[in-house]
């Protein structure tokens, strides 16, 4: 599969980074729709997100190079080459929520609600998101047969073929996070039209729903980031599926109708 769909001189694009690209503008025309229903300013939100995209980015960015130093201690100049690929989602989750936190905390907004506004826009970014890796032949698990990806019967063709790397079949994990993140999506809007759901409760579905598959999903790849023999995505799961078991403990314990997400417009204070 060539990652690159076409050359002008030195300057190459990359489906990497046009499903990237593709996956911020749908995003964003979701979010601000979303905001809009709770009379959220505008700019408030456009320069929340254009910060934390930055601040995401650069998040993901140094959190897989942290962990691939020897390699990049040698090639420096390919560290900003992040359209390349090559991005930690955990890196960017967590730069990207320190973030909003502190953006929301300093116009004294609601952290919570805001979180949920942009959980189903995330899942169905990281589910569009997770076809760069296809067209980089990345984030592919272990080797079986090609046989046996035909036998699970809900692999593509086309995927099978292009499973064939590096002489041998191997599990496509990207698009069973890109399944299981678009499942998760469908989930999430369904969760957030309920009437007695509270702030950041949406949140605590995303780490609880995201964490489990990927500490799934790295006992698969072949290609996990390692400290110490460590699979760290793994840790990093659980401390995601533990976090969000306790908000949501937490949240539900508060009386009915305390931090609804679903308040009447007019009740909503920002």
């Amino acid at each position: 599969m060539n990652p690159v769909i076409f050359n002008i001189g030195n300057f190459e694009l990359r489906w990497y980074s046009v499903l990237i690209a593709i996956a911020v503008i749908i995003g964003y025309a979701m979010i601000m729709s979303e905001s809009k229903r709770f009379k959220i300013k505008k700019e408030f939100m456009f320069n929340m997100m254009f910060w934390t995209l930055i601040f995401a980015i650069i998040g993901a960015r140094l959190y897989f190079v942290a962990f691939n130093l020897e390699y990049y201690s040698s090639n420096i100049a390919e560290i900003f080459q992040v359209w390349k690929g090559g991005l930690a989602i955990h890196g960017g989750l967590l730069f990207g929520a320190i973030t909003i936190i502190i953006y929301c905390k300093k116009y004294k907004v609601r952290v919570g609600k805001i979180l949920d506004i942009i959980v189903p826009p995330l899942l169905l970014g990281q589910a569009i998101g997770r076809w760069g890796n296809f067209f980089n032949s990345e984030a592919y698990g272990s080797i079986v047969t090609y046989q046996q990806l035909v036998n699970m019967k809900i692999i593509p063709q086309f995927i099978i073929d292009n499973m064939f790397i590096n002489g041998s079949y191997h599990l496509p994990m990207f698009y069973f996070e890109s399944l299981w993140c678009l499942l998760g999506f469908f989930i999430s809007l369904f969760l957030r039209r309920r009437k007695y759901i509270k702030d950041a409760q949406l949140v605590a579905f995303y780490m609880m729903w995201y964490g489990a598959a990927r500490f799934v999903i790295e006992t698969f790849r072949t290609d996990a980031l390692l400290f110490n023999g460590i699979r760290v995505a793994r840790v990093v799961s659980v401390l995601m599926f533990i976090a969000g078991l306790i908000i949501q403990f937490i949240q539900s314990r508060k009386p009915k109708l305390d931090e609804l997400y679903n308040k009447a417009e007019e009740e909503v204070k920002f």
